[in-house]
């Protein structure tokens, strides 16, 4: 059904304006999720094949990347969905509009998707209180919720780690972890942090603050890499996350390397740099640090394939979009089958 519907309908919509829809859509139908899950329409994960990572028991390794719920307003129907976990934002300490539109796009020919958002978020603040009422809730505590943090557009290089630590300290209670954001192509300046000498005050601003704001539990904090990095640079952000005793890394983000126009790129022409990205950082770090696998993942066979790279925990977002809800459903049942 949503196959049909998707290249009929929504993919002749402007994608920022089916984006909005597609999020407010499964919102606010958290509740015919629930209930197709109940009468058992919608496949489950099986309780065998949890994932324990960072502290935490995934139901099913595949989540939801950082960038379609950028302010948490759809986290209990996308968990509902069949999502094992949910990554919200990114999330900017002040409210934003994002960059000028048209700011996303579709790519057709490869399933793949562009966007130049810019991190239009409503803040750090915005997200706090709708986190303290999805928290609120027994349902919503169970959800395994990750918060991807980023810095405003307007905040220079220096001021960044003082950006990340603000929505840390704001966010970490609602957080089962974080993920400090610098590999958005689209906030000026960001990409830059990734190196060794910026990125080090920022990750320890970061954990100082998540520590502060949350003293009776330790909240996970990982950091997402491009996947433009070169490889030295993937080398030295592993080694960093060793000395820093990081709990884990999100790899990786969209590309710039492309001829498409601005703005970066998601979709299976990601999935080769995937893997390399996940394999070189499982031999770097090795076996114990968790390792998120984002990138290219369309098919079972390219989950099994990431995984069997390295990555412990798997994240979509394109596919998602091109597939539907029901084949991430189908995807973790598959995924954790014996």
């Amino acid at each position: 059904m949503y196959v049909p519907f998707y290249r009929h309908v929504l993919s002749h919509v402007d994608a920022e304006v089916a984006h909005r829809f597609g999020v407010t859509s499964i919102g606010r139908g958290a509740w015919a999720f629930r209930t197709m899950r109940a009468l058992g329409l919608v496949a489950r994960p099986h309780a065998a094949g949890a994932v324990h990572a960072l502290g935490l028991t995934f139901p099913g390794p595949v989540g939801l990347a950082a960038g379609m719920d950028k302010d948490a307003e759809a986290v209990t129907g996308l968990a509902a969905a069949g999502f094992g976990f949910v990554e919200v934002g990114t999330v900017t300490p002040k409210g934003q509009p994002g960059n000028p539109k048209p700011r996303s796009w579709r790519e057709k020919d490869v399933q793949g998707l562009r966007n130049q958002m810019g991190f239009n978020n409503a803040g750090a603040d915005a997200m706090a209180e709708r986190l303290e009422a999805l928290r609120a809730s027994k349902a919503g505590r169970r959800i395994v919720l990750g918060v991807n943090l980023g810095k405003n557009k307007t905040t220079p290089a220096e001021g960044a780690a003082a950006d990340y630590a603000y929505s840390a300290s704001r966010l970490a209670r609602y957080a089962d972890y974080l993920v400090v954001n610098v590999s958005s192509p689209n906030t000026p300046g960001l990409r830059d942090l990734q190196s060794v000498e910026t990125l080090r005050p920022i990750l320890a601003a970061t954990r100082a603050a998540a520590d502060e704001a949350v003293t009776d539990r330790r909240v996970p904090l990982l950091v997402k890499i491009a996947p433009d990095l070169a490889d030295e640079d993937v080398d030295a952000v592993a080694d960093l996350a060793l000395e820093l005793g990081l709990d884990g890394i999100v790899a990786s983000n969209t590309t710039i390397s492309h001829d498409r126009g601005p703005g970066g790129l998601s979709g299976p022409v990601l999935l080769p740099r995937a893997l390399e990205i996940v394999a070189r950082l499982r031999g770097r770090v090795g076996p114990d640090m968790c390792l998120v696998g984002v990138g290219g993942i369309s098919s079972e066979d390219d989950a099994r394939a990431v995984l069997a790279a390295g990555a412990t925990l798997l994240q979509v977002y394109t596919a998602f979009v091109y597939r539907g809800p029901w084949w991430v459903a189908r995807l973790n049942e598959a995924l954790t089958r014996a």
